[in-house]
């Protein structure tokens, strides 16, 4: 037994056992807000939760919205008062939250909520009816495979990040015609640049000229990262993701710089030539990357794409940003802390740039990135 908000003893074995007195399903706008700040609960708790959705195959049928109407009415007559239940999608998809959950075998939690779930709307509802509505579960935290090519984070857990897009659609727009207009003319403008660094790279170590890496891009999805090689080949990439994941958990001081703060890459990595640390810090091995806003898997302005072995380290919260901008090759974070805020601070700052970027936020960035690149603070 655990205690709910409320201060209530829950049975969380069985989470459809209390009584409800006059509850009203919540609107869409009304529920999918209430996800969005479970979500963000959940990170300060640690407490999962789990999304139940129920629809019917051909909504526009008089037996589907019966069907929808007899299990609105049963989840609000049999779920506890602390769950939450409402449209998910108005008249086609009913949602219901369980929520303050005990951490615990996931597998379990799901089982024993779809087994009451379905035994008490068998219970209530027509065969007929019964067999009209489909049931998905959604955990909270969910799981994110680094090592998966597609989409880890489930969309069905993120239905306000679809509504904001949407209402800023005009702007993302803009933003993507400025990223296309913006990488081609710099593709172009720094091509005999590029070339003497590709002649450079050849000269003065083995390998190939380009440095390509998986990293992980908006919603989680992975795309090839492109750089100039600026490390000599065949190196141990452990020494690195070591050092990452302990830097994330606080479980290592970081390596101090003449400036406060911390760095997020290796100072004095042995692994970088000579030519590379001159890359490195003037921000030319970057260069490339001009062809991942092209394609479309980078803008100019947003968060730093992280390696799949880093966000393994995030915590929940972590996550959010890569899930509501786009990365980029520049953003607050480089043109403020760069590498001498620590971990934290730079999530900060990427989650108060998704939540206030703006064309004219993303023109007033790009003037500072030049500046910011030949001071060179924090750069390695």
């Amino acid at each position: 037994m655990n205690m709910g908000r409320q201060g209530r003893p829950i049975n969380y074995a069985d989470p459809l056992n209390e009584q409800a007195v006059e509850r009203r399903a919540l609107d869409e706008e009304s529920f999918r807000r209430v996800i969005a700040i479970e979500r963000k609960r959940t990170e300060r708790s640690k407490s999962p939760f789990v999304l139940m959705l129920l629809e019917v195959p051909n909504q526009k049928s008089e037996k589907a919205v019966q069907a929808l109407e007899t299990v609105m009415s049963v989840l609000l007559g049999s779920s506890r008062d602390t769950d939450l239940v409402g449209w998910y999608k108005e008249k086609a998809t009913i949602g219901a939250m369980f929520t303050g959950l005990a951490a615990g075998d996931k597998s379990a939690i799901l089982m024993t909520i779809l087994s009451r779930a379905s035994s008490t709307l068998r219970d209530e509802l027509s065969f007929e009816q019964f067999s009209l509505i489909s049931i998905s579960l959604h955990y909270y935290p969910d799981d994110w495979d680094e090592k998966g090519p597609g989409r880890p984070s489930n969309p069905a857990l993120y239905p306000d990040l679809s509504n904001r897009a949407g209402n800023k659609q005009p702007l993302l727009i803009l933003k993507r015609a400025l990223d296309v207009v913006g990488s081609l003319a710099l593709i172009v403008l720094s091509a005999p640049l590029c070339a003497m660094i590709a002649i450079a790279i050849k000269l003065t170590s083995k390998g190939p000229i380009l440095f390509r890496q998986m990293r992980v891009g908006q919603h989680g999805r992975q795309f090839e990262f492109l750089k100039f090689r600026s490390m000599y080949l065949g190196n141990d990439h452990n020494v690195h993701r070591e050092y990452v994941t302990k830097l994330i958990n606080k479980e290592a001081p970081a390596i101090p710089t003449q400036q406060q703060g911390a760095v997020f890459k290796l100072a004095g990595d042995k692994r970088i030539t000579p030519l590379g640390r001159f890359l490195r810090k003037t921000s030319l091995d970057e260069l490339p990357q001009f062809i991942n806003v092209l394609v479309g898997d980078m803008s100019l302005v947003g968060p730093r794409p992280p390696i799949p072995y880093e966000l393994a380290a995030y915590q929940t919260w972590h996550r959010r940003r890569v899930l509501e901008v786009k990365p980029g090759i520049t953003g607050l974070w480089q043109v403020t802390g760069r590498s001498t805020v620590d971990f934290d601070s730079m999530v900060r700052l990427d989650l108060k740039y998704a939540t206030s970027w703006s064309p004219w936020l993303d023109i007033k960035i790009l003037l500072r990135t030049p500046l910011a690149v030949i001071r060179g603070s924090g750069a390695y």
